[in-house]
């Protein structure tokens, strides 16, 4: 059995995936990065973009917005069975969601969104940028992450 490491995605919300994998790459604020196990431990901003676990050959897309990501290494196996340590990847997001959950209707209600914010910003005197930013950047993930999976084969 190869080596795998156990992948956790999480928001404020609700856990999104927990799984053993064979890689992960990631959207960060140093740039695109693949942890594969045994990987140094780290941490590391999370950009808007796309976190791709691999698992058994199979890709499993989801859209992510803002937060960090950690890596431990060396964790006790969660089997019981001895030998080396288990590699961990927490993803804490602001947002995220598997591909499979971002339908055509999730999609136009998106870029309707994001066209009533960008309509908003106009009146300025009664914008919260703060809120306006993640909404418009949750929306526009959203599109772009569903069109770039829309042609591709993935787990669903």
């Amino acid at each position: 059995m190869s080596k795998q490491l156990k992948l956790k995605i999480v928001t404020p919300e609700r856990l999104v995936l927990e799984e053993m994998v064979d890689q992960v790459t990631l959207p960060t604020t140093e740039g695109e990065i693949t942890i594969l196990p045994e990987h140094v431990p780290l941490v590391v901003g999370l950009k808007s973009g796309d976190v791709v676990a691999v698992t058994n050959g199979e890709y499993v897309p989801m859209a992510v917005v803002g937060g960090f990501v950690e890596v431990k290494t060396g964790l006790p196996r969660l089997d019981g069975r001895g030998g080396e340590g288990v590699t961990e990847v927490a993803v804490l997001a602001d947002f995220a969601e598997h591909i499979k959950e971002i339908s055509d209707e999730k999609i136009a209600q998106a870029k309707a969104r994001s066209e009533e914010l960008k309509k908003q910003i106009e009146n300025k005197g009664a914008v919260d940028f703060e809120h306006f930013e993640a909404e418009l950047e949750r929306s526009l993930t959203r599109v772009k992450i569903a069109d770039k999976w829309r042609t591709k084969k993935y787990r669903k």
